[in-house]
């Protein structure tokens, strides 16, 4: 495989925000960063103007765009920036919510997991950098806030909980019957015949438990994750190019290291296969078959949209941005076991496999601390909590979170200046969890 110089940064720092250890290098002490208050767009005025001052400008083939602050604005305008598919919502009218809005959420107390200090739940979303935030309890919407970049109408990167989606879709075809989760991927891609996945099964790859040569060192220049994004940049190649074009391509590449099915690694190339064969085996697009699926059916009130790599592939680890109440829809689907406005729209069986969890002895050495005891299914992480709750997660602070006990379903959308959930989770899960049980206390 050819390894490639940093000079090839240029195309690898547009898609590194979406990736599940993004920005894993701090850039900056934590107490150097602008408040959530103070690092709000709009106090920062970013892209206002007709035009916008040049020190105010977000802007392509300018590659900073992910960096913090600028992150704040880039979460919520990824279209500006960078080519996407449309998923469409059909033309049938949006079925609303049924509001039951409860302001003592706001002063819901817990310990935060770090220091066990008492804060509230209204703190907490500052301290989390959140853009917009919803609760449902029973179907209803108990809360619902946009203190970043986020309005009502508008959509936010989904990041990593794209996966989940992608995860729920290879379920869904399961239980249809039209995928094997234990065929080889190389007897539905034969392509990747004599690469890593050929030899794993459909469900490792779901799972994420796949034995692969594949490094997100991004302090190392000659990392697997540089030849990644510079092959899946929508940008022109330079002319000197001879990578890899699209994920598609890239994939083929990854080399095999250990035995499929022993360890659980969170590796964004997984979903990016299983995007592969579910679009091999139902000759869809991710993006028309998100639409077939979900959005057409559950009464969004949004199209979303999906990046692409220089093919127009859709970005299956990372690349979906979606309205605020719509992602509130699918968790509720996923509560509801299949179900939602009174329509079955697949079998319970899926989220009883997804809720069910994955292999706990492959996941507890992974290092995920603020998930000790869970596991990974299909692309969602299950907590094996009291509550059985399990949750889609995206790098800066992307959740939506499944409480089946207290009949609950939270959709956080946030820009934290630090990628990785650990920074946050200890502000988050107990604050979930303090919701969970005040909602409980009303039943």
């Amino acid at each position: 495989m050819q390894l490639f110089e940093m000079k090839k940064v240029k195309y690898s720092i547009l898609f590194l925000a979406f990736f599940p250890g993004a920005f894993s290098v701090t850039w900056a002490s934590k107490n150097t960063y602008l408040s959530a208050e103070e690092s709000n767009p709009h106090a920062l005025q970013w892209m206002i103007g007709s035009p916008p001052p040049a020190e105010k400008l977000i802007k392509q083939p300018q590659s900073d765009y992910f960096s913090f602050p600028k992150l704040r604005w880039t979460v919520c305008h990824i279209r500006e920036l960078l080519p996407t598919k449309q998923v469409n919502r059909g033309i049938g009218a949006p079925i609303p919510f049924h509001y039951a809005l409860d302001k003592n959420i706001d002063s819901v107390t817990f310990k935060t997991l770090d220091n066990n200090q008492a804060m509230t739940w209204q703190e907490s979303l500052s301290s989390n950098y959140t853009d917009a935030i919803l609760i449902l309890h029973k179907g209803k919407i108990v809360y619902e806030a946009y203190p970043g970049c986020l309005d009502e109408t508008g959509k936010h990167a989904a990041m990593s909980m794209t996966k989940s989606l992608v995860g729920l879709l290879a379920e869904i075809l399961i239980a249809e019957g039209r995928l094997n989760e234990t065929a080889k991927v190389s007897t539905i891609i034969p392509e990747l015949e004599h690469s890593a996945f050929g030899s794993a099964t459909v469900r490792q790859v779901m799972d994420m438990t796949t034995a692969l040569e594949y490094s997100e060192d991004y302090s190392d220049p000659k990392a697997d994750i540089w030849i990644y994004s510079a092959s899946a940049s929508p940008l022109p190649k330079d002319k000197d190019y001879t990578g890899p074009d699209g994920y598609f391509e890239y994939l083929q590449t990854v080399q095999k290291n250990g035995n499929h099915g022993e360890n659980f690694a969170y590796k964004t190339i997984n979903t990016d296969a299983l995007g592969w064969i579910i679009s091999r085996v139902t000759e869809q697009s991710l993006t028309d078959l998100l639409s077939e699926k979900i959005w057409k059916k559950v009464g969004a009130e949004q199209d979303a949209y999906m990046t692409v790599d220089g093919k127009g592939t859709p970005f299956a680890g990372g690349g979906l941005s979606a309205g605020l109440r719509d992602l509130g829809r699918i968790g509720q689907l996923m509560l509801n076991g299949g179900t939602l406005n009174g329509v079955q729209l697949f079998p319970n069986s899926v989220t009883k496999s997804i809720q069910g969890g994955g292999d706990k002895d492959a996941f507890s050495n992974a290092g995920y601390a603020t998930l000790e005891g869970g596991s990974y299914r299909s692309m969602w992480w299950v907590l094996h909590n009291d509550h059985n709750a399990y949750a889609a997660r995206g790098v800066h602070g992307q959740t939506v979170y499944i409480d089946p006990t207290a009949q609950m379903v939270i959709v956080r959308f946030a820009s934290f200046p630090q990628a990785k959930n650990s920074y946050i989770d200890p502000t988050s899960l107990p604050a979930y969890q303090a919701v969970a049980e005040y909602l409980l206390k009303k039943q």
